[in-house]
């Protein structure tokens, strides 16, 4: 944790857990953070969907779901970025309060529900980043949409001319009825359509983009199975597990356990590595997989690759251990490769969780 966050983190948790990302965002916008000096590892690289990271390590949607700072977090030590969720049109999500820190447990429940300000306002803020690091555009659906995946077009063909990849986010457990995008038939539909769509786009004369799906951590072995295959069958460019849990665990020790909506941080990590693993044999390696939920450290982050997944986002370790946790981690990575003898980062993925 650096000396900075470790003074101003006093302040961040006396507020209000939304009212003290609202601050940070507005410390990003003023410049107050000051950017990552050294250059990543070059063992961090990879070459992933066609895309060069420099590290593995990115942020994860839902910190910037506007995509107000992009260039300011590009200078922390992330890999690459993901803003949103953006949704068609702009939305206030679920009443307040609806972010609760679990300090006990280092973890988090939000039910934010997908409030944002829209694709325009998204698609301003795209077209004003100056950083040439990779960039998602993680895509919602509006709570009152008569047609969800009309949505996720919708979005597609606004933002993924301005970003480097989208994300399909069908995993949210804070919008009622979202999460029955992941059986079968429905998934089938959404994918066939936003395959036509990159068609179309591409046809138009925008160059090609990968597509990524974002799935729940809470499925059954019959729905891995259907993500699998459908995932195989469309070809999808890569699949982020997971997101957040509507599970409890039961070692959980704060009051704010009992609140609904969705669980990160430290009591993901052991439900999310698990999924992660399933995912890569069902998928046979055949498909770039983005670990997330509960990386806090090096360790969770070369355990998590060596378990199959190629890249790593991550959210609440940064409200728990600042905002160079992306470039702390990163530098571990390193460190840890070399000393198990590796060479470059992706010899290591998948290692511990054979075909």
């Amino acid at each position: 944790m650096s000396l900075l966050y470790r003074l101003a983190k006093p302040l961040f948790f006396s507020l209000d857990a939304e009212d003290a990302h609202n601050l940070s965002i507005k410390a990003l916008k003023s410049g107050l953070l000051p950017a990552v000096k050294s250059e990543p590892d070059p063992i961090l690289q990879s070459n992933v969907f066609g895309l060069d990271f420099p590290t593995p390590i990115g942020l994860s949607a839902g910190y910037d779901k506007n995509a107000e700072v992009l260039d300011p977090l590009a200078q922390l030590g992330f890999g690459f970025i993901e803003a949103g969720s953006v949704t068609p049109f702009a939305q206030a999500g679920n009443p307040k309060p609806r972010i609760f820190r679990m300090r006990a447990d280092n973890a988090i429940v939000n039910r934010l529900g997908f409030n944002n300000q829209g694709l325009d306002v998204a698609a301003a803020n795209f077209s004003s980043r100056k950083s040439p690091g990779i960039v998602g555009a993680n895509l919602g659906a509006n709570k009152d949409s008569t047609d969800r995946m009309h949505d996720y077009v919708l979005g597609m063909q606004k933002l993924a001319p301005l970003a480097d990849y989208v994300t399909v986010n069908i995993s949210s457990p804070n919008t009622p009825g979202l999460r029955s995008l992941h059986g079968k038939e429905e998934l089938e539909e959404l994918l066939g359509r936003l395959h036509e769509t990159r068609n179309d786009l591409v046809s138009g004369g925008l160059r090609s983009f990968p597509i990524l799906l974002k799935i729940a951590p809470d499925l059954t072995d019959d729905d891995k199975a259907d993500i699998a295959a459908a995932a195989l069958e469309y070809s999808l460019d890569g699949l982020i597990i997971s997101n957040t849990t509507i599970s409890r665990p039961h070692s959980l020790q704060s009051k704010h356990a009992v609140e609904a909506g969705g669980l990160s941080g430290t009591p993901l990590k052991s439900i999310s590595l698990s999924v992660l693993k399933d995912m890569y044999r069902a998928t046979s390696g055949k498909i770039p997989l983005i670990g997330v939920g509960g990386i806090e450290t090096a360790e969770d982050a070369l355990m998590r690759i060596k378990a199959g997944a190629s890249l790593l986002q991550l959210y609440t370790a940064m409200v728990y251990r600042g905002p160079y946790v992306a470039h702390d981690i990163g530098k571990g990575v390193a460190k840890l490769l070399r000393k198990q003898g590796y060479s470059s980062i992706t010899e290591s993925v998948g290692v511990d969780t054979p075909l």
